[in-house]
């Protein structure tokens, strides 16, 4: 058949060869994906592992990226997401119904809580808070359903005892899902992490942040071992329409190759920068599950036996200073710039007020602003040298 050079710009009768052999996997762009014969359309089920049937359903570029999750993180089955909090609200819409209980963190991602306090006032589901480092907070009824974990918990930075509770939640045949954006599949293994091999049901991740590692992507995952499981996400998964941009799989995956440093580098920066903030008398508390006067640090090493530790270090201000203070001093820093996330190149810093965001009460916290800093990639010194100059602005 002849074609007049419209039709030939769309079926081009010259192709080059598909593969070749590069560092680099080709990028999948997909909406639509063309079936060979109606033998490869009918002859196909969502439940393949690679189901090539739209692109909302993955192509070879976010397979990719998803098996690689899987495999960092422990697990077998790996979906991605738009964002963290996303694929934590796949977990919670494919899992939660009327009436359930659904147990959570009192250190909690504050995002998760808004998502589940919509979900209680529309759908009736019933949330419960435990305190993380006290297992006997955590009482489950014949309606639990849930527990949702966090190893460490944001902002606090609490390190929870991960196998009671786990043992726990399993005797009373609840689901365990934890975020694993802190550790990153890389300071533990969320589905093997203790000498009984005990296990999560389903880790969630936000990629935005070691994955990605560059501060302009946003993604998350779930990752599990049980089919079962998968398939039930992955049908929640094609209701909802949740899908990811091939463009961002593909950076993603080029980053992979350099997590494991870049995490190292921003775990033993953490490390430097909490001895040093130990000794500054600004400061009423500082909180690293790492550092061994840390209520919860027994937890973190018995867990963590790398010892590594994600780039982050909150500090709590001696109570004379007030929030107008600690706005100063944060403005002050030239280095460490203001925002949320972490995982980057550059160092942020980000303020809290505790009374608005906790629950229950906080005997082994001080009273006092908090500060959470999120070490980038830059030199230890020059922050350590930031901060000086940022409390010299308000001493």
């Amino acid at each position: 058949m002849k074609l007049k050079p419209q039709t030939a710009l769309i079926h081009a009768p010259r192709k080059a060869p598909q593969y070749i052999n590069t560092i680099q996997a080709p990028l999948y762009r997909a909406s639509t994906i063309i079936f060979e014969n109606t033998d490869a359309l009918f002859d196909r089920h969502w439940t393949d592992d690679y189901d090539y049937s739209y692109g909302t359903h993955g192509t070879p570029t976010t397979f990719t990226l998803g098996d690689n999750m899987a495999q960092i993180e422990g697990g077998k089955y790996c979906l991605l997401a738009p964002s963290g909090l996303s694929a934590i609200n796949l977990v919670n819409s494919c899992f939660l119904s009327y009436g359930d209980e659904v147990w959570v963190a009192d250190n909690i991602y504050g995002p998760n809580m808004e998502h589940l306090r919509n979900l209680e006032s529309r759908y009736g589901i019933q949330i419960k808070v435990y305190n993380s480092i006290d297992v006997e907070s955590f009482q489950p009824t014949p309606k639990a359903k849930l527990i949702w974990l966090e190893a460490a918990g944001s902002v606090t930075l609490e390190f929870p005892d991960l196998v009671k509770l786990v043992k726990k939640a399993q005797a009373h045949h609840l689901l365990t899902a934890l975020d694993n954006t802190w550790g990153a599949g890389l300071a533990f293994n969320a589905f093997d992490f203790s000498e009984e091999h005990l296990s999560v049901d389903i880790s969630v991740h936000a990629l935005t942040k070691y994955p990605s590692g560059g501060g302009d992507i946003l993604m998350g995952s779930v990752v599990t071992r049980d089919q079962k499981l998968h398939h039930q996400l992955f049908r929640m998964h094609a209701i909802q329409g949740i899908a990811i941009s091939g463009d961002d799989a593909a950076q993603v995956q080029r980053s992979l190759a350099s997590m494991r440093i870049r995490y190292e580098h921003q775990s033993k920066s953490a490390l430097y920068l909490l001895n040093w903030l130990k000794t500054q008398n600004t400061f009423a508390q500082v909180l690293h599950p790492a550092d061994p006067e840390n209520i919860s640090h027994p937890f973190w090493k018995a867990t963590c036996q790398t010892e590594q530790s994600a780039g982050l270090v909150s500090v709590i201000f001696q109570p004379e200073y007030e929030i107008t203070t600690v706005r100063r001093f944060c403005d002050a820093l030239q280095l460490f710039k203001l925002g949320f996330s972490w995982g980057g190149p550059v160092s942020l810093v980000m303020l809290y007020d505790l009374k608005t965001m906790r629950v229950l009460p906080q005997q082994h916290l001080q009273q006092g602003v908090l500060v959470r800093f999120c070490i980038g990639l830059e030199d230890t010194e020059d922050l350590i040298q930031d901060i000086q100059q940022a409390l010299k602005t308000i001493t």
